[in-house]
């Protein structure tokens, strides 16, 4: 039997698997242009694996370091068959494999989705052999050859760009050549990973889970996200003188995730996206954008946009009360926002943090009741929001009496504790009931149509209960989380809830397949935030991407106008002290916001750009800017430096006509030029700290 080939082009991509004459499976191509078998020796096509699967007690083959490359019996994974079919999103193929030792059954699932160069892969497991099995690693998309097109050297060539993430300094875009991260093309075979990993309940603690591998020669890239909302991996490896990818959920070696398979049990592996374009990262984003649009819950707050009012960033800080909160109110409907969400601290009379887990108003900060306040908020034409956390409960909450420890987190017999708080366990129906009555006296009793859900907590490698490993017992709450998320959207398919973890310390389309928006930062800085503003659409789409905007009590214009110009593309969550805001600096938060109402609609239909790159926080320049037709939005911002003025490259209307205007603020202060020869609109900003906003209609 000679070897023979599965070929599929689809949606702009190009995949190509053979199936040897031994009936092994090999992953050869996959990318936004056809297949050159050429490009693939023959000696090296073994290395092309399909899918990696380790079993505990199995071999591993050649040098593989900590790499989860030459695994058993992914080695030994046979061809047993496929279907392609096509469902609502697009075509699917299933190809499925076998182990004829373990009696193991892979499946390989690849969904493409109409439209966009993106397939979504994940892999299923089924124990069909008369054994136990116990697995330690499994692919969910694995592809060897990523840096096979064009004949210079891979450290040359090749770039990885990724977001490094922490509390107040999310999604820090930097580009890395292969040799500035350790790997140097030495060898046709090596020990060496670049390995990105995150481990726990905060998805985005270090890292985005979301990355690009850019060829400068072959101008292809290739790029991915991890669609889970606890432990993932990815990793870089050669083998066979070729460049390995290997995405994953969470694994034995990088994760503390073990998994037993009994005879005739299944296993689901974490879902990822991988797609291919022929340009940079923004031919990237544009293919991300519109594949996150297509995933997501359809909801009214992505069509809408409601601008919401937030009283927590450089207002009240987590200390609300009736008092304080009348005059906020009065000036937030003044200036018009749709929403008024009261932030922490409604449910204590003072220091919260370790008693919360009951959920019930503090009579001390609202003696007429919060039905009292929540009224005044509708009675403005405001629809009221509630900040709660509803996975965690304060080693000094009331509500523990109410609990033992199947409600919890569990290692080595003891509750799972972080900065004063336990992590609540969603596969208990307790816990579920808990949740519920929650969200249902929010909702029903006190009318709250948003919740501002944060988690600011992060639970570490897993809990032990009911577990085959802590990082099992994580996997399993982590699904159990989402499908709670599911049965409360199902019931209140209104009620807006916003996707907060410390900011974005679990920015994620496992979650964000879900919530409506996103919290992006706790930053407090409003220049610093600037970069995570702008960054911010290579990893969500703009009209998920919640960014603060909080005018200071002392301040000049410019501090306003930088302020606002940082949310104006993107969700407004609007705070400061409003109420004591000269009133020409409050005009100028209510010019900015009438102005995002007149261009709201476009954003949740418009394509990102970055005519400076992806801010990485330490450039004097930043721009980022949205594209919808004709028409471009562009947001620009000086962070330091004595340059009068910045050239803005957009070279997709070069030799175009285009009317470039200031549209906000009207009193602009600023100069500007349309280069049409060269595509590069200059702009000239007042000295400072500043930040402008502008439009170009294209003809």
């Amino acid at each position: 039997m000679e070897s023979r080939l599965i070929q599929i082009e689809e949606n702009g991509l190009y995949l190509t698997i053979e199936i040897t004459a031994e009936q092994d499976v090999r992953l050869l191509h996959f990318a936004a242009w056809p297949f050159a078998p050429e490009s693939v020796p023959a000696d090296r096509k073994a290395g092309f694996r399909l899918l990696e699967l380790q079993l505990s007690g199995e071999d591993r083959a050649e040098y593989h370091g900590r790499t989860h490359r030459a695994s058993y019996p992914g080695l030994r994974m046979r061809y047993v068959g496929h279907t392609e079919a096509r469902n609502a999103q697009g075509r699917k193929l299933e190809l499925a494999l076998a182990d004829s030792v373990t009696g193991i059954l892979a499946v390989q699932h690849l969904q493409f989705y109409s439209g966009v160069q993106i397939v979504r892969a994940w892999t299923e497991l089924k124990n069909d052999g008369p054994e136990e099995v116990a697995v330690e690693y499994v692919s969910s998309f694995a592809l060897t050859g990523v840096d096979k097109e064009g004949a210079g050297d891979r450290g040359d060539k090749i770039e990885v760009t990724v977001a490094h993430s922490g509390w107040q300094s999310e999604l820090q875009w930097k580009t890395y050549r292969l040799p500035e991260l350790g790997m140097s093309h030495l060898a046709d075979r090596g020990s060496k990973r670049i390995a990105a990993s995150n481990t726990g309940s905060w998805s985005a603690a270090e890292l985005m889970p979301v990355a690009l591998l850019h060829n400068k020669e072959s101008g292809g890239t290739l790029f991915w996200q991890i669609e889970h909302n606890g432990s993932w991996h990815w990793e870089l490896t050669d083998q066979y003188d070729q460049l390995t990818l290997l995405i994953s959920g969470p694994t034995e070696h990088d994760n503390h995730w073990w998994l037993k398979l009994a005879p005739g049990e299944s296993f689901r592996s974490v879902p990822v996206a991988v797609g291919s374009a022929v340009g940079g990262m923004e031919s990237a984003a544009a293919h991300l954008t519109a594949y996150r649009r297509i995933i997501r819950r359809p909801n009214e707050d992505n069509e809408l946009l409601r601008v919401i009012f937030n009283d927590y960033m450089n207002c009240l800080w987590g200390s609300p009360t009736t008092e304080k909160l009348l005059p906020l109110i009065d000036a937030a409907a003044e200036v018009g926002c749709e929403y008024f969400c009261i932030d922490a601290g409604w449910y204590a009379p003072g220091e919260w943090w370790d008693g919360v887990g009951e959920w019930l108003p503090s009579s001390e900060r609202f003696p007429e009741g919060i039905k009292y306040v929540l009224d005044y908020i509708r009675g403005k034409g405001l629809i009221p929001g509630l900040w709660l956390e509803i996975e965690v409960m304060g080693i000094n909450s009331p509500k523990l009496a109410d609990t033992d420890d199947s409600w919890f987190f569990m290692r080595h017999g003891k509750r799972v504790k972080d900065r004063s708080r336990y992590q609540l366990d969603f596969r208990n129906p307790q816990v579920i009931a808990h949740a519920d009555s929650v969200i249902t006296r929010l909702v029903e009793e006190y009318g709250v149509g948003y919740i501002k859900m944060d988690y600011n907590i992060n639970a570490g490698i897993g809990t032990e209960t009911d577990a085959d490993s802590f990082g099992d017992g994580l996997l399993q709450h982590n699904r159990a989380y989402l499908a709670w998320l599911d049965s409360i959207f199902a019931r209140y398919p209104q009620l807006v809830i916003e996707n907060c973890s410390s900011g974005g310390m679990r920015m994620d389309y496992a979650m964000l397949s879900r919530h409506s928006i996103q919290s992006t930062s706790d930053q407090e800085d409003y220049v610093s935030y600037a970069a995570i503003a702008a960054g911010s659409p290579m990893a969500l789409t703009p009209e998920q991407s919640a960014v603060w905007s909080y005018p200071m009590r002392e301040g000049d214009d410019e501090e306003v106008i930088f302020n606002m110009v940082n949310c104006l593309l993107l969700r407004v969550h609007q705070s400061g002290h409003l109420a004591e805001l000269n009133p020409h600096r409050l005009a100028l938060v209510k010019e900015a916001l009438d102005y995002y109402k007149s261009i709201r609609a476009d954003i949740p239909q418009a394509v990102p750009f970055w005519p400076l790159g992806l801010p990485d926080g330490e450039g004097e320049w930043v721009s980022f800017g949205l594209s919808r037709g004709d028409k471009r939005y562009l947001a620009i911002w000086r962070i330091a430096g004595d340059a009068e003025a910045v050239r803005l490259p957009l070279p997709e209307l070069k030799g175009r006509d285009a009317d470039a205007a200031c549209a906000y603020p009207q009193a602009h202060g600023a100069n500007w030029s349309w280069d049409k020869a060269q595509g590069i609109l200059t702009a000239a900003l007042p000295a400072g700290r500043t930040a402008r906003l502008f439009e170009l209609r294209v003809h």
